[in-house]
Parts: C-alpha cells; structure tokens; sequence
C-alpha cells in the first residue's frame, strides 16, 4: 500500500484529503507543519508527499530543497498560489507536479496515480554515516567526533552533490554547472580550493583522503 505524507494546515482540507487516500487503497499520513513534514519523511518509509506551500513554520518550497538533498519520492504540490513565478519556483526545487487551489479530489487521486508509478520501493536514507563522519542530507548538516561541522553553501552544494552519487565519479564540468552555474563550467581552479577545504575538514588526513578522491582531469569521487 503507497504511503502518502500530506503536508497541509489546514485541518479540514487535510481530513478530507486523508478519508478519500484512505478510501482509494493509499495509507495517508497528515502534519500541520514543515518541521513535521521532514520528521516523518525521514522516519517512515514514504512514497509520496502532498505539499502546501502556504506552512506556519517554514515555506514549502525550503521543504522540497531539503527532501530533494537525499530523496527522489515524488512531490505534488497544492498551493492557493497560481502566479508562474511560483510554479517555476517550486518545480525547480524538485517538485514533480503543481496542482492550484481549490482543486477536485478526483483530479488529486489522477495526480497520485500518475507520481505512483514512478515511486522508489527502496527506502533512501536521509543520513549517511562514513568511519569518520555523519552526512544528514535531510538536516543539511555534517556531525564529526560528537560536534557538527560548519560548511560554506557551496562547500555543502559540492558534497551533497557527491554524496548523492556515492561511489560514481562526478565530472567537473558537472559540479561547476549545478553548484556555480552554465558560465562557470570551465573554471576548475574554484574545485581544487573547495575540495582542499572540505577534506581539511573532514579527512582525517587531507593528504590521504579516504572519502573524497580526484580523479585527475575528470572529476571527484565520494566513497563512505
């Protein structure tokens, strides 16, 4: 049965939307807030998350950026707001699909059938733990020998990007688009002082680094 976490504040859309998942063959979870959205979503085996944007604690599309750190789960989202810019917003963040409110409950069970058939069976865990560190991709943060570890934005951009690719080799060229953008594809000197950075800080001999590996003239390697 498809786990569905919904996100929603609103108390009496969110019971209407558990009783009709319920009554078509999904198993539905609700939260009222951001902070619980990523507590369950870490938790439980989720398939698929419904989203409001509109969230007391935390703006919704934050909640897709940090799912989107160490999951691939389908994300719809249900948002009163209809301007574009919003939209663009949202998907670009790593949101599947965008649905306006009000909405009909038939068209969000036509929405779930579309996102189940691309849900993951394998659970994808929010941490990882190497022999010498603790990577939360749903925290966004780094935990070595009992105390976090402070990184830059793009130092946490460059390592999530290899973690989410354990064991693959990452190209340059790859990690200059996502992380800087297009214009900076070329620009491989800002890699090799980022890199040093991150294995000062996390290797514990940067010399020898056990975890992240260059592969000269073509990329960067994270092995746990």
């Amino acid at each position: 049965m498809t786990l569905v976490l919904i996100v929603e504040d609103e108390a009496r859309i969110a019971r209407a939307m558990q009783i009709t998942l319920q009554a078509h063959g999904y198993q539905a979870l609700s939260v009222g807030t951001g902070a619980e959205a990523l507590q369950a979503a870490a938790k439980q085996p989720v398939e698929i998350v419904v989203l409001d944007l509109g969230l007391p604690d935390m703006d919704g599309v934050e909640i897709i950026r940090r799912i989107r750190g160490w999951s691939s789960m389908p994300i719809i989202v249900l948002s009163a707001r209809h301007a574009s810019e919003d939209k663009v917003e949202a998907l670009d963040a790593g949101a599947d699909d965008y649905v306006t409110k009000p909405f009909g409950l038939d068209e969000l069970l036509a929405r779930l059938r579309v996102a189940s058939r691309r849900v993951v069976t394998e659970h994808e865990e929010p941490t990882l733990a190497t022999a010498d560190f603790m990577v939360d991709l749903a925290g966004k943060r780094i935990v070595k020998d009992g105390s976090e570890v402070r990184l830059t934005p793009t130092e946490w951009n460059i390592l999530e990007l290899l973690v989410r690719n354990k064991g693959k080799l990452v190209s340059q060229q790859q990690i200059l688009t996502q992380v800087w953008g297009q214009a900076y594809a070329k620009e491989t000197q800002y890699l090799r002082v980022y890199i040093a950075q991150l294995r000062r800080k996390l290797e514990r001999d940067p010399a020898e680094p056990r975890h992240l590996h260059t592969e000269a003239g073509m990329g960067y390697r994270f092995d746990p």
